[in-house]
């Protein structure tokens, strides 16, 4: 995928978690099933999860190659890095402390839309500044995934708000 499908895709699976989370009633944003996360938790993680790519985009390239390094390898496509995911999250794997959300209130939830649809912009406006090559050269850590390159890390981040959207949305079925 490259730089101007990443930067459609992105914002087209964050704008569509924000219109689902929006269009939700107070019972259903607070609904959770099997003591599973809120639909506000499920915001919320969102933003927790990608604060921490945009601030990694922000800092300079030699910043990224002193404290991360620089690939040895290619960038995997986005079915092999969602594969990947998939079979971590079925071996055990989830969400580590920083990034496990504290129960959210209604009154909260356009807040938090805020944020990450401010998030959101920062991180495009961010790798608009990055070649197609810096995309697959430079790593960034990610806590359940291990190295990954910042192509890899943000197909990620496309496919992360798309399985928490579908997470929230079993809390109806």
């Amino acid at each position: 995928m490259d730089k101007s499908n990443l930067h459609t895709q992105l914002r087209q699976s964050h704008e569509a978690f924000i219109q689902y989370i929006g269009k939700l009633s107070q019972d259903d944003f607070m609904r959770t099933k099997n003591e599973k996360w809120t639909a506000g938790q499920h915001l919320e993680h969102i933003v927790l999860a990608v604060k921490p790519v945009r601030q990694a985009f922000t800092l300079h390239r030699f910043i990224l190659k002193m404290v991360w390094g620089k690939t040895n390898r290619e960038s995997k496509t986005y079915e092999a890095l969602v594969n990947k995911y998939k079979l971590k999250l079925e071996n055990g794997g989830r969400a580590s402390a920083r990034f496990v959300p504290k129960p959210v209130q209604y009154d909260q939830r356009e807040r938090i839309i805020r944020s990450l649809t401010n998030e959101l912009k920062s991180l495009l406006d961010k790798v608009e500044k990055y070649t197609e090559e810096d995309l697959d050269l430079y790593i960034l850590p990610h806590p359940l995934l291990g190295k990954l390159t910042l192509r890899e890390m943000l197909y990620f981040t496309i496919y992360h708000v798309h399985h928490h959207q579908e997470l929230a949305m079993k809390n109806f079925s």
